[in-house]
């Protein structure tokens, strides 16, 4: 009926890691009715922080079986019953990666014993399958070897099915129940009451702390999608272990919600926002003068060291305003990084263009005008407001923009008139101006994606 299962791997998660050793116990429902534990060659070498914690060495693997080898013989004892572990998705992550690897589509329902020792063992101190053991006053002569942990993660499985009363476990198991793809920590009810709308959200641990912030058009769909896989770096079971709650903001507009997660990734600096915090990609437009004499633009990524005239969030809106400088200035769309084939630009070819690209327009003569479209760069913007959905039906959101800087985000009623500069920055909260989020309000005026913009006097 019941696989009661651990094992022990070479790191800490499926998409990069191997399994040393496993282990499996039949349960009926009553007790343990037989075992099953190999070791396993994992084909590389195996750390030696984990040879401290296990106590399995390369070298005590290098006769083993690899999991191939094996996988016939893991997937009869799997086969048809459902899949039990102590914190279960680490250990269902590595054997369902293991079995596609071995050509067996192998899934089945699992149950979590961290989860259901939380509800039907509440107010413990701490559901680590060590401490969790200790407070029912089961032994584990041989901690953190498969065998030793799936015969105690058994004997509490026993104690749990003894103490459901409310048919907890029952109710896991049911197809929509959601609670084989939480993390371990994190109470299904609050989960339950996230919202289907835009905002940020953050995902807090047992202390309170902020690890990850996230902005999402629909809060609740966007967790749920790190939680099942969707998102690859979430089957990284350290992240999933750690969240305890989870609490959010809504914006209403997916621009607030841009602008909100940046910054608080920059008030916050929460541990497990690495590409944010790193590494934020953005595109700029370089100016440079080719061998010819001409003033040319180049659009590419922004490396340290390197200067641009103007910064995007995006390749696709540095290309869209360039192309607007094009047209505005009649520009050469090759001499201006838009064109990279050989032979007559686009523009030449309709009449547009000059001839610069064929050497026909003088570079002096084309210079003036490429020096003026790189002046416009830094006229100051227009001060405008962008009106998008609020987080409530009488409600809309207000970014507000001042010469071409970002001011802040507020909320307004529906019916509230937004006429003027003065008028429209007693409705927002002031926010620091960032390069990132400078960025992210350009790149939207460029496409307001529905919202309406508003210029202010």
């Amino acid at each position: 009926m019941y696989a009661i299962v651990d094992i022990e791997t070479t790191g800490g998660y499926a998409d990069n890691h191997r399994i040393t050793e496993i282990a499996i116990y039949h349960h009926d429902g009553k007790r343990i009715t037989d075992n099953f534990r190999t070791l396993l060659n994992p084909g590389r070498k195996i750390p030696h922080f984990i040879t401290g914690l296990t106590g399995i060495t390369s070298q005590m693997v290098e006769e083993a079986p690899t999991f191939e080898e094996m996988a016939e013989e893991i997937h009869s004892w799997l086969k048809d019953r459902i899949f039990v572990a102590h914190n279960a998705h680490f250990d269902y992550s590595f054997l369902k990666k293991e079995f596609d690897g071995a050509g067996i589509n192998w899934q089945t329902k699992k149950l979590c014993t961290v989860r259901l020792s939380r509800k039907i063992i509440p107010g413990l101190e701490s559901y680590s399958l060590g401490r969790l053991a200790e407070s029912l006053g089961v032994r584990i002569p041989d901690r953190h070897r498969a065998g030793g942990d799936a015969h105690a993660t058994a004997k509490i499985f026993s104690i749990l099915l003894q103490r459901d009363d409310s048919g907890i476990i029952t109710k896991a198991l049911k197809r929509n129940s959601g609670e084989t793809i939480l993390p371990p920590n994190l109470n299904k009810e609050d989960f339950d009451k996230l919202p289907a709308k835009a905002g940020v959200y953050y995902f807090l641990d047992g202390h309170g702390q902020v690890i990850y912030v996230g902005k999402a058009v629909n809060i609740k769909k966007r967790i749920a999608g790190h939680f099942t896989g969707e998102a690859r770096e979430w089957n990284r079971s350290n992240i999933r272990n750690e969240i305890h709650n989870i609490t959010y903001e809504l914006t209403g507009s997916d621009l607030i919600a841009l602008i909100l997660e940046s910054q608080e990734i920059r008030r916050l600096w929460p541990k497990y926002n690495l590409a944010q915090k790193y590494k934020v990609e953005e595109w700029g437009i370089f100016d440079y003068e080719d061998r010819n004499g001409y003033l040319r633009f180049g659009i590419n990524i922004i490396s340290k060291g390197t200067k641009p005239l103007i910064t995007f969030s995006s390749k696709g809106d540095a290309w869209n305003f360039m192309w607007e400088k094009v047209k505005e200035f009649e520009l050469c769309p090759k001499l201006s990084g838009l064109q990279l084939a050989k032979g007559l630009c686009f523009s030449h070819q309709t009449g547009a263009c000059k001839g610069a690209c064929q050497g026909i327009e003088s570079s002096k003569k084309y210079n003036k005008r490429a020096q003026k479209s790189i002046d416009s760069f830094f006229e100051g913007g227009e001060s405008v407001a962008i009106i998008g959905q609020g987080r409530k039906a009488e409600e809309k959101s207000l970014v507000l923009v001042e010469n071409g800087s970002y001011l802040g985000f507020g909320f307004v009623h529906k019916d509230e008139a937004v006429l003027n500069l003065e008028t429209a920055k007693n409705f927002i909260k002031p926010g620091k101006e960032n390069r990132v989020v400078q960025n992210l309000v350009n790149s939207y005026l460029l496409n307001p994606k529905g919202a309406e913009v508003i210029a202010l006097s």
